[in-house]
């Protein structure tokens, strides 16, 4: 499967999970969000899409580990490896121009913090960074 989930880059960027190479994506605290993170499962892609202000996908991850308890409340966290940044950001403006992006998990509600992506999806956002 592929997903995508967003970040807040003056929290926690792109820039700052390659430095990294993996993280423990923790703090996921919505639960349809929480069930996302439950469904990842070892070598699945992931879109990295900054929030706020810039509102744009940057690079690309994979999931490293699965699902994992995230405190003592049920929730969970997972491990996420950076792969390649995008060639260029694809911002959620272009996003919401593309017909074939229309049904996106993340465009149809746009609070959510992890949402799946579709193969067409994917391929759709990874076209769009090319120019």
């Amino acid at each position: 499967m592929r997903w995508l989930v967003k970040t807040e880059p003056d929290s926690y960027s792109f820039t700052d999970l390659v430095a990294e190479g993996r993280t423990e994506w923790t703090g996921i605290r919505n639960h349809t969000a929480a069930n996302h993170l439950r469904a990842m499962a070892v070598g699945d892609d992931v879109l990295i899409y900054h929030s706020g202000k810039e509102k744009a996908a940057v690079g690309t991850a994979t999931v490293a580990r699965a699902a994992q308890p995230d405190g003592d409340e049920g929730w969970v966290s997972t491990s996420l490896a950076a792969d390649v940044p995008l060639a260029r950001p694809v911002t959620l403006a272009l996003m919401k121009a593309d017909p074939a992006l229309a049904d996106m998990a993340m465009i149809r509600q746009s609070r959510l913090s992890v949402s799946p992506i579709t193969d067409t999806e994917w391929s759709v956002i990874l076209r769009l960074a090319k120019g």
